[in-house]
């Protein structure tokens, strides 16, 4: 007589099974058995093994198989729906349960919050206290991370202690700290982390880095000292925000201080810290080093080489940031979204025609043409290159126009000499676009200067605040100045300046000035603007011409050879101008030069190309 296999031996096989095939050839003894459908265990493990072995299908058939399904069941059921991404699905599922658990509960709003929905997850949070069943810590550390206000994070806060779970769990804990320093409020962190009955490091990171990152960055450096008192050893994570806060306030003794410790901790490896490396010694103003890192490490990383090219972007050193994207194309790193964007922020200054070509072909490559910062990147190059049909045509395509990409729209417009259109994509903006910031006006403002539109402008800046919500900053000023200035009422401009924004008088305001006929026929003005120019910009001959041309006009001498005597002595010259043009290679021809690099082979071209004219005419 043979024994049937009894549901323990299945339940070892099931916690042994790695495969599909396998999975399969278990569950089809036991249907075969009766033993799925009739025990619910087993038919809870192949379910939750189909899960994360097979298909949705292959789950659905398992689901569907079992007989007497439990709470278990349905959470699994509706966990495969959210793990796909289907979360209208998943909350279907969740309706229809007869009975709900915690496990539930988090299924759904951890599904929500994962999917990007956090005002559903934050619904269903609130319908989970009216339902009898009481919050897990997991639950309030996922509702911490949606709260829209610091208001709303303390409720939580005020229902998480009265059941007793606020300090009792790390993890909420931490929940709490990331929550209050993540709307500024520090001293709360503070509080609950002095409060709480265990912490660990990752408290102490998250409090590390909550400092950091709301801009507290000296107590940020002061935490982590005191956390080098105890017995908590730091990680890579807190090494690398106490790097971040360094390169905050542009601390570089203190930051190779901390990239000391990386290296003898071992931490310098992992990219996480090595890319905290490279941004802390930019942010301080010391490329070499950063370079220096990036080539002993040899660590061909996407978050490095993203690290290195925006160094050498942020310092105006694009060529060699090409050349890394170009080397990690070589070593199969897929760029980022943020790799694109930083590239095509430099595209515009070197052969646009070629780099930021390929570059646009690039990013349609790899899908990311949609992308709300790599459209706006692409907006801003074609800009800049003069090309604004092709800015314009990318701008309509974006599905989702971000704040940035109609500002990056609206100064294309300004800078390339079309000032009405960009007042006119202003006012589309007001009617189907977000709230204007101050980057709005200051382009709006800028496209009123260049297009003369003085009315226009004025009533723009005297509206800003209270019909856009837009306090004027000192850039704001400084247009509304100009504009004045251009309209004749330089004594309005001066007064708005020396009053409102005394240390706003800039080089370029300060020629926009002196080129006025007003302040010519003002000698003291003159005098004083002149002087604040020669601060400003020491070798700029500017000032010293205004001030001859006024010297001269009223017949003082003296006061001419004076002026022309300090030129000589500070050696102040006339700056040389020059141009290029991109043609196979960059070619930059100054001001009254014969020869420059590459320079021979193109006169030499030239004087060909004038003996055949010359031919020509001869023959006429």
């Amino acid at each position: 007589m043979v024994c049937s296999p009894r549901p323990f031996f299945f339940s070892t096989l099931l916690n042994h099974c790695l495969s599909l095939n396998s999975l399969k050839l278990i569950h089809a003894q036991l249907i075969k058995l009766s033993l799925c459908n009739t025990n619910t265990f087993l038919g809870n493990r192949c379910l939750d093994l189909y899960s994360k072995l097979g298909t949705i299908k292959d789950t659905l058939f398992a689901f569907d198989d079992i007989r007497h399904k439990n709470v278990f069941s349905w959470n699994i059921y509706m966990r495969v729906f959210i793990d796909f991404g289907d979360i209208k699905s998943a909350r279907q599922v969740f309706d229809e349960m007869p009975e709900r658990d915690v496990v539930s509960w988090n299924s759904i709003i951890s599904g929500y919050s994962y999917n990007g929905f956090g005002y559903h997850a934050l619904g269903v949070f609130a319908k989970m206290h009216t339902s009898g069943v009481t919050p897990s810590g997991h639950t309030y550390s996922i509702v911490l991370s949606l709260v829209p206000s610091v208001c709303h994070g303390m409720e939580i806060h005020g229902n998480m202690i009265t059941k007793g779970v606020a300090l009792s769990s790390v993890i909420v804990g931490n929940s709490l700290i990331d929550m209050y320093c993540k709307h500024g409020f520090v001293d709360y962190a503070f509080g609950v982390f002095l409060d709480m009955k265990q912490i660990d490091v990752i408290s102490w990171n998250s409090l590390i880095a909550g400092c950091s990152k709301c801009g507290h960055k000296e107590i940020a450096c002061d935490t982590f000292r005191k956390m080098r008192t105890t017995h908590y050893s730091p990680d890579a994570f807190t090494v690398s925000s106490v790097l971040t806060a360094c390169s905050g306030f542009q601390d570089l003794p203190k930051g190779r201080q901390i990239f000391s410790l990386s290296i003898k901790s071992g931490f310098l490896s992992n990219t996480i810290v090595s890319s905290a490396v490279i941004n802390m010694f930019s942010k301080c103003e010391s490329v070499k080093d950063s370079f220096s890192v990036f080539d002993e490490l040899g660590l061909w990383d996407s978050a490095v080489c993203n690290s290195m090219i925006s160094t050498f972007t942020n310092h105006q050193l694009e060529e060699n940031a090409m050349r890394v994207f170009v080397l990690s194309l070589k070593e199969h790193i897929k760029p980022t979204e943020f790799t694109l964007s930083c590239l095509l922020s430099c595209a515009s200054l070197f052969l646009p025609d070629v780099h930021g070509t390929q570059l646009h072909c690039f990013v349609v490559k790899l899908g990311f043409e949609r992308d709300p910062v790599v459209s706006s990147s692409l907006i801003d190059m074609y800009s800049k290159c003069g090309v604004c049909d092709a800015a314009k045509i990318i701008f309509d395509r974006t599905d989702i126009k971000d704040l940035v990409s109609w500002n990056s729209m609206i100064f294309g417009y300004t800078y390339n000499g079309k000032p009405e259109e960009s007042i006119v994509l202003f006012e589309e903006l007001l009617k189907t676009g977000p709230q204007p910031d101050e980057v709005t006006m200051n382009g709006v403002l800028l496209a009123c200067v260049h297009g003369r539109l003085i009315d226009k402008g004025l009533s723009f800046f005297r509206s800003m605040e209270n019909k856009y919500g837009v306090k004027p900053t000192a850039t704001h000023l400084t247009w509304i100045c100009e504009m004045m200035i251009h309209a004749g009422e330089v004594s309005e401009a001066m007064k708005i300046l020396t009053t409102k924004i005394p240390n706003r008088l800039d080089g370029y305001l300060c020629k926009l000035i002196l080129s006025c006929y007003e302040v010519q026929e003002d000698l003291e003005l003159t005098e004083l603007v002149a002087e604040r120019l020669v601060k400003l910009e020491p070798m700029s001959l500017f000032a010293y011409m205004a001030l001859v041309k006024a010297y001269e006009a009223r017949g003082r001498w003296e006061s001419v050879a004076r002026v022309k005597k300090v030129m000589k002595d500070r050696n102040v010259a006339k700056v040389v101008g020059c141009s290029w043009i991109g043609v196979d290679g960059l070619f930059v021809f100054n001001e009254n030069e014969v020869v420059h690099h590459g320079g021979e082979d193109v006169y030499s071209a030239l004087r060909l190309l004038m003996q055949d004219i010359e031919d020509e005419r001869s023959w006429v």
